[in-house]
């Protein structure tokens, strides 16, 4: 059985989610205000950084979140909703106030210490891969088919976070020029494609996990 097909739907399920959550491009924009005293160097190196850590998280959550939620006796629908619904009220809240959504995550990204302590927390959490694309990341992870196919789907979904994470890199590194490029205006209309694009996502995966739950309790017993 081919093996690419399998990988290929997977990383077309995984990409588009992980990106919209993540948000690369608008997270560059922040990147650049808050390492604003650093040099071009430090932030190249710092981004390189965050952007590890960041695929480290995905892929965390993406391979080893259902096994988590079975130790805590969390159903995959309760993760769903509750998944579902955290992305949805962050993405409500960068569409309704996106400069307040910003200088949040400039504030909880400011403090000026050594760049090897800042780079993980809170650079990449909460800053880059927050709970919003934890609980997006273990939702995909709980998708996997129990086939053949399944080492096709973990590598699907493992070559997204990858990708996610090389856009970081990229995107952070090269955020003074994307910033000059971009102005004013163009760092809105991003961010609110993006939280647009983002609060789609969260309602389809609360109604994901909304739909086995009321079919569970209406049907008879």
């Amino acid at each position: 059985m081919s093996l690419a097909q399998p990988a290929i739907d997977s990383f077309l399920l995984a990409f588009p989610a992980l990106f919209s959550i993540v948000n690369p491009l608008a997270g560059s924009i922040i990147f650049h205000e808050v390492t604003a005293d650093r040099t071009h160097g430090e932030r190249v190196s710092l981004a390189r950084r965050v952007g590890v850590y960041s695929a480290i998280v995905m892929l965390v959550a993406l391979w080893a979140g259902s096994y988590i939620l079975n130790f805590f006796g969390i159903s995959l629908n309760a993760l769903r909703i509750a998944g579902g619904l955290v992305v949805a009220v962050r993405a409500w809240e960068l569409l309704s106030t996106p400069e307040e959504h910003e200088q949040r995550k400039q504030d909880q990204a400011a403090p000026a210490e050594n760049a090897r302590n800042v780079a993980f927390f809170p650079l990449t959490l909460p800053f880059t891969t927050g709970p919003g694309t934890i609980a997006v990341a273990v939702a995909i992870g709980t998708e996997h088919p129990s086939d053949p196919s399944l080492i096709a789907f973990f590598l699907g979904i493992s070559a997204a976070a990858i990708g996610i994470a090389v856009i970081i890199i990229v995107a952070y590194g090269t955020a003074d020029r994307l910033a000059a490029a971009l102005g004013a205006s163009g760092r809105q209309v991003v961010s609110r494609l993006a939280a647009f694009l983002l609060l789609g996502i969260g309602v389809q995966i609360m109604l994901s996990g909304a739909g086995p739950f009321l079919h569970q309790a209406i049907s008879p017993a």
